[in-house]
């Protein structure tokens, strides 16, 4: 008689990437606040693009933990982009939405190679370095940008040649939550994959990577021009959908809100970039309208709250929250 065979080592599964009933509501609120909240869809629009672009940098921080403070150059160059097309005659949003895109991918795989050899504190410098110069070039370039007065003279197409861009902001609100969900999706995948993965391993243990095999910075390449291009696509969101490109579409500040709204959300999560943009400009919008001189100190006794009672971002704190009342349930469960 055999003896009974002894199981083996259980091997860890890939995420399967189903998605979670809380997922499946988290974008069912869009939908609903499309008819409930008529009158704020500009706000809400500019909300889900914000959100993309703290999307971008999560992937390039929160997954590969690439430090970034010079992001806004991929967004400002995509809307720039965008811009251009439609104020020399090319007012088609989605081809403008893949030019936008295909430049600030580009501009990212060129620059990636200077980011990606260095660590934290040269990576900072060299992205804060390169935002500050196309900052300076577009502002120099007056006679293309338009400089400190802004880009103008766009002129949006219908989208799909049916949808007109209104003032209500209907069209645009439809359009940037469809890009956001479409880019999400794929972006969530992404992570999910064993590419995926890999990135996180080379966050938390890059020297050990190569031992088995992984190439670090054709990975980090990689995932730094997919930030890049995601940051593209947003920029030119808010260009098509406001029709006006600005200087600060690429300036130093939009940088470093962007930094703020990925701590308040929680980094590594994807989630984390949505949730910190809702929180920030709703936040924003609210403080500002009951005292515009001082909002930013509220914001950033917010920030520091987050940072010393919730580390990992407000989904950090919810996810903390959650396991230890799940941990009291089974602890009070009889055996």
């Amino acid at each position: 008689m055999k003896p009974p065979a002894t199981p083996g080592p259980m091997r860890q599964r890939l995420p399967d990437g189903r998605w979670q009933p809380l997922e499946i509501v988290f974008w069912l609120i869009p939908v609903a606040a499309f008819f409930l909240f008529p009158g704020y869809l500009v706000l809400i629009s500019q909300i889900m693009i914000v959100g993309l672009f703290a999307v971008s940098l999560d992937l390039i921080l929160g997954y590969a933990g690439i430090v970034s403070l010079g992001h806004a150059a991929f967004f400002g160059l995509g809307a720039y982009t965008a811009g251009l097309l439609a104020a020399h005659g090319w007012g088609e949003p989605l081809t403008g939405l893949l030019a936008a895109a295909a430049a600030a991918a580009l501009f990212g795989f060129l620059t990636s190679f200077l980011v990606v050899r260095g660590q934290d504190l040269t990576r900072l410098m060299v992205t804060l370095g390169i935002g500050l110069m196309l900052f300076e070039a577009a502002n120099k370039a007056a006679f293309i940008t338009g400089g400190v007065d802004g880009l103008s003279g766009m002129a949006m197409n219908k989208l799909l040649g049916i949808f007109e861009f209104d003032l209500n902001g209907k069209t645009a609100y439809v359009y940037s939550l469809i890009v956001l969900f479409l880019l999400f999706v794929g972006l969530r995948r992404l992570v999910h994959s064993p590419f995926g993965l890999s990135l996180i391993g080379i966050r938390e243990g890059g020297r050990r990577m190569p031992a088995i095999g992984a190439n670090v910075n054709q990975r980090l390449t990689v995932i730094f021009t997919i930030g890049a291009a995601v940051a593209g696509v947003a920029g030119a969101l808010l260009a098509q959908t406001t029709q006006f490109v600005g200087l600060d579409a690429l300036g130093f500040s939009r940088s470093a809100e962007l930094l703020i709204i990925l701590v308040l959300g929680g980094t590594g999560r994807l989630y984390g970039g949505l949730v910190g943009a809702i929180v920030f400009m709703l936040a924003q919008d609210y403080i500002s309208g009951l005292n515009p001189a001082y909002w930013q100190f509220w914001i950033g006794l917010l920030l520091i709250v987050i940072v010393l009672f919730a580390r990992g971002g407000i989904l950090g704190g919810l996810e903390k929250i959650h396991a230890r009342f799940s941990r009291r349930q089974a602890q009070g469960r009889p055996s």
